[in-house]
């Protein structure tokens, strides 16, 4: 595919597997599933839902940032959580990040996440 283009930050944590922090192709910018991780030191933040939920969108912030996006340019977005019970307070963090035209999301509980985290997300943006 000739118009698939890799982004990387160091800014954000960096893939620890066989995939990208994002990848824009055909208009979108696509991003990986991000987890609470500190980019600085690779560790997992060990920390409350909602501070959690503030580092993923903050790591993702930065990728959209690297491939030309903002926040405002999401489309659709889908958040893990490892206790629905947490929705509330990931809603508001999340809210905090789209105050105008939100895009469409999807929310699931799923009984593990990598790294034993409490939240994960992944991200779609147009370009």
């Amino acid at each position: 595919m000739s118009n698939k283009k890799i982004i990387k930050t160091p800014d954000a944590p960096q893939a620890v597997g066989p995939y990208s922090q994002a990848v824009e192709a055909g208009g979108f910018v696509f991003v990986s599933g991000q987890i609470p991780i500190d980019p600085r030191t690779g560790s997992v933040v060990q920390a409350d839902i909602n501070e959690q939920t503030r580092l993923v969108m903050e790591n993702a912030r930065k990728i959209l940032a690297v491939a030309g996006c903002g926040m405002s340019a999401v489309v659709k977005s889908t958040i893990y959580l490892k206790n629905m019970s947490d929705f509330a307070i990931v809603n508001e963090v999340y809210g905090s990040y789209f105050t105008a035209d939100p895009p469409a999301r999807a929310t699931v509980e799923v009984s593990r996440l990598p790294k034993d985290v409490l939240v994960e997300m992944d991200f779609i943006a147009v370009k």
